[in-house]
Formats: structure tokens, C-alpha cells, sequence
């Protein structure tokens, strides 16, 4: 992800100092001066650990929650694709490609994986697949690089997944986040080339594992009560955006590491939920 276009270092600045001298400190930590001192460090650590996660908030609710945001692409677990390149009124994002126009889906993984399944692709022909998490993370990629322009099928799990890879899937990759980003990327050579990449990306298919096996769908997760987004999630809203991130974060597998961290966060009222 990029850094947020509205936020400059300046601002960033800025806003760790105003929020490193408005935290509340609880009655846990006690009132003297070191104790102070310990809340307003742990409160400026958060913030640089969530500013990435806020940012990316940011882009998945334009595009993917808010109808109305201008930017909007689809629904959850739903690809859209652009037959286009990017122009300076595709504000979601900073720095978008111009030469390798984008296909998007945004991944539920809580109740099951899901299967990304690419067409042949010509091998002249550059296309990938990014993999992002709620920490905006990249753990994977498909695509002329990785995995090869051949036909086949990838699966994504999120964290909690306990089930067996079928022998179908080519390759299979975990998120460390209970939803995920997926950004696809397909080559286009010059303006007349444009129909070629639509043949390309009608060829790219999303659908649920129980979908691709033909088996039972598992019960479905709980619906989510999205945050609408404010600027203020940049700054005096932070703590309030990154609990509710997190709670679909959670410190198990490689991210299990940060535990220790976590617990210093849960100190100024920094955790999930």
C-alpha cells in the first residue's frame, strides 16, 4: 500500500505529538511521571504500528464498502475488472500503473478460503496477482514471475483454516488477516491491445472453496459492522480504527510474535475489538 496522499511527514509529526500528550493514562499504570512517560510511548508505537492498516481501511472502504465513495468497485468476494488504465480521478490509491490495467476483489476468508483460478495466459503477456493483508502485508503472488502465464488454480486461507488443500490447487497461501486484498495486474502493450486484455481478465474466476469442490457451504461468518471512514481515523479517531482492524488480526501463527507488543498496547487501551 501506499502512504496516504493526505498525510505528510510533517502531518504524521504532528499528529504523534498531539496524541502522545492527550492519551489517558489508565489507573493500571499509575500517574507519575515515568508512567506518563511509558503511555505516550506506547501511544506513538501503535500509532506508527496502525497508520499502515488505517491507510489501507481507507482504500478497501472506498472500493469495496461504500457505494458511494466514487471509487467503488464491487462488493466482497466479488472481481471487478477495469478495462482501462488508471487516470488522475482514480484518487484511491497513490502511485496506480497506467500500462497494466487492474482487476480487484476483496477476500471474506473467515468462513472458508477462497480460489482464485487464472486462465492461460500468453507468455508474452506479463500478469500477477497480489496478495495483501489487513496489516497491508504482501505474503503472495501469482503470476508471470512466480507462478508461471499456465492455467491453474490458487487457494487463500485466513488464519483460522484447518482443512486440507484438495489436489486441484496448484499452490496454496495464508493470510495472516481474516480478509484480504487481491490486486491483479495484466499487461497492455498499446491502446488497441485493450480488447485482448478483456479476453485475459474474462479468464480470471474467484469463488469459494466449497464452490470449487462442490461440497456444503460452512455456516456463514457474522455480518460486520463497517466503520465508515473519517479523516479523523488519522488522529484523534486512530485508537478506535485500529481495535476494530485488529480484531480481525489475530497474534496466531507468524504473526504470534507480536504478542508481547500487544500486550504493551492493551496498556493504553490499544486492542482488539
Amino acid at each position: 500500500m501506499s502512504t496516504h496522499p493526505q498525510m505528510s511527514t510533517f502531518g504524521r509529526v504532528a499528529v504523534l505529538a498531539a496524541l502522545a500528550t492527550s492519551v489517558a493514562i489508565p489507573p493500571a499504570l499509575g500517574q507519575d511521571a515515568r508512567s506518563v512517560a511509558e503511555a505516550r510511548s506506547i501511544a506513538e508505537e501503535a500509532y506508527l504500528y496502525g497508520f499502515p492498516m488505517i491507510v489501507g481501511y481507507d482504500v478497501i472502504h472506498q472500493y469495496f464498502l461504500d457505494p458511494k465513495s466514487g471509487q467503488f468497485k464491487a462488493p466482497i468476494n466479488t472481481l471487478h475488472n477495469e478495462a482501462r488504465v488508471y487516470t488522475p480521478k482514480d484518487t484511491g490509491i497513490s502511485t496506480p500503473n497506467s500500462d497494466t490495467p487492474y482487476s480487484m476483489v476483496f477476500l471474506d476468508l473467515r468462513a472458508e478460503p477462497m480460489v482464485l483460478c487464472m486462465p492461460a495466459i500468453d507468455q508474452a503477456r506479463y500478469y500477477d496477482v497480489q496478495l495483501v493483508d489487513l496489516y497491508t502485508n504482501n505474503y503472495g503472488y501469482m503470476g508471470s514471475r512466480t507462478t508461471g502465464n499456465g492455467a491453474g488454480c490458487y487457494l487463500v486461507a485466513g488464519p483460522d483454516w484447518k482443512g486440507t488443500t484438495p489436489a486441484a490447487i496448484k499452490k496454496a497461501f495464508r493470510s495472516e488477516t481474516q480478509f484480504s486484498l487481491a490486486v491483479y495486474r495484466t499487461q497492455l502493450f498499446d491502446a488497441a491491445d485493450m480488447d485482448n486484455v478483456k479476453k485475459v481478465q474474462a479468464g480470471y474466476r474467484v469463488q469459494t472453496l466449497s464452490a470449487f469442490t462442490g461440497t456444503p457451504a460452512p455456516p456463514k461468518a457474522p455480518e460486520v459492522k463497517w466503520l465508515p471512514f473519517r479523516p479523523e481515523a488519522f488522529s484523534t479517531g486512530f485508537a478506535e480504527y485500529l481495535n476494530f482492524l485488529l480484531q480481525f488480526a489475530p497474534a496466531t501463527g507468524t504473526a504470534a510474535v507480536e504478542k508481547p507488543m500487544r500486550e504493551r498496547f492493551a496498556k493504553v487501551g490499544i486492542g482488539a475489538g
